[in-house]
């Protein structure tokens, strides 16, 4: 398959400016001149890569690892080997990250599928969309009326802007979206293949089954990223609200009217139902139900797989289907493993042993 790349690689940094952008501290001054050029799992690593190790189910590969240096808790410095430039921080992951994101600013959103800079001839807008100056418009984009566009944004590939939308400067939205009665802020990043202020799912409940008009919109705050194929309803008679800073993951589903606060995360899978409300810093692990008019408080956690029916009072952490405090849940498992244990099998539970 040959060593192909497809993200370019800054020209790489020295061991001092690791230091200097990680605030890590080594005891090798005399190597600090010693070239990284990229980054590497600590069993692929070689001469110039950096690594990384923080828990102690890795220190197998840190006995035999060729990197160059490796950033670790003091803790497991003298399980090094010989050779390799020892980076203490505590924060090993963090400080890894910042190096990643140096070496690799490009990978850090999506950019113009066709190396395109500037309005592809292959693109249509309409006459009456208003973009300002250093937009990129890759081929077989669809810009709608009076749509705006805020400079040194990228609209992708096959993507379609309807009517009125306005984006902000500096966003990406990725090939194959469709974002419709939206108003997003700046450096927002939308991944490939996103929907986003399509109707609700909303019908009267007699026989009839009448649709129920969805008249609001999507308002995306700045510095959101929503993952690829996730999709985003309108409000039905309020707004549907992705607050600022939240990230969404891949193939979530955000109903109408939903709010979502400041700083939320919301990991793949999740269904959000209608009318749902996160507070700000709540956290979603990954396929989280939530039902409709159902709160999330302020900074709560939600375990993943959980079915969550009632208000999460703020700063909780629940689990489970249907969902509870973690704790609880937890019990609520463990008594149930002990019931089923194999070498309980048939028992009957005495009358002392009912509560």
């Amino acid at each position: 398959m040959g060593n192909r790349r497809f993200f370019e690689r800054q020209p790489g940094m020295t061991v001092a400016e690791i230091i200097s952008l990680t605030g890590a501290e080594t005891s090798e001054a005399a190597r600090l001149s010693h070239p990284i050029r990229d980054v590497a799992p600590a069993e692929f690593a070689g001469p110039h890569d950096l690594t990384f190790i923080e828990s102690n189910k890795y220190l197998g590969a840190l006995a035999t690892t060729r990197a160059g240096a490796c950033l670790m808790p003091k803790r497991f410095e003298d399980k090094a080997p010989t050779g390799l430039i020892v980076l203490r921080t505590n924060e090993p992951y963090r400080a890894f990250v910042a190096v990643h994101r140096k070496l690799y600013p490009q990978s850090l959103r999506p950019r113009s599928l066709f190396e395109n800079s500037g309005i592809f001839e292959g693109a249509t807008i309409h006459p009456t969309a208003r973009l300002e100056s250093d937009v990129t418009v890759d081929p077989g984009a669809v810009i709608g009326p009076r749509a705006e566009i805020g400079s040194g944004s990228i609209v992708g590939a096959t993507t379609v802007i309807g009517p009125d939308v306005t984006i902000g400067r500096d966003c990406a939205i990725g090939a194959g979206s469709s974002i419709m009665h939206a108003l997003i802020g700046d450096r927002v990043v939308i991944h490939p293949g996103c929907r986003i202020g399509q109707d609700g799912f909303g019908y009267t409940t007699d026989a009839a089954q009448q649709k129920i008009p969805q008249t609001g919109r999507v308002i995306i705050q700045n510095d959101v990223e929503i993952g690829a194929g996730t999709t985003i309803d309108r409000g039905g008679i309020r707004d549907t609200v992705i607050g600022e800073a939240s990230k969404i993951d891949n193939s979530c589903q955000i109903g109408h009217n939903v709010m979502i606060g400041r700083h939320c995360i919301v990991v793949a899978q999740s269904g959000l139902s209608g009318s749902t409300t996160l507070e700000d810093f709540a956290v979603l692990g990954g396929s989280v139900g939530l039902a409709p008019h159902v709160t999330v408080g302020r900074g709560s956690q939600v375990a993943a797989r959980s079915g969550i029916m009632h208000d999460i009072p703020p700063g909780e952490i629940w689990g489970g289907y249907p969902g509870k405090p973690i704790k609880q849940w937890m019990r609520e498992v463990a008594t149930l493993a002990r019931l089923i244990a194999p070498g309980d099998k048939g028992r009957a539970i005495r009358s002392d042993e009912k509560s």
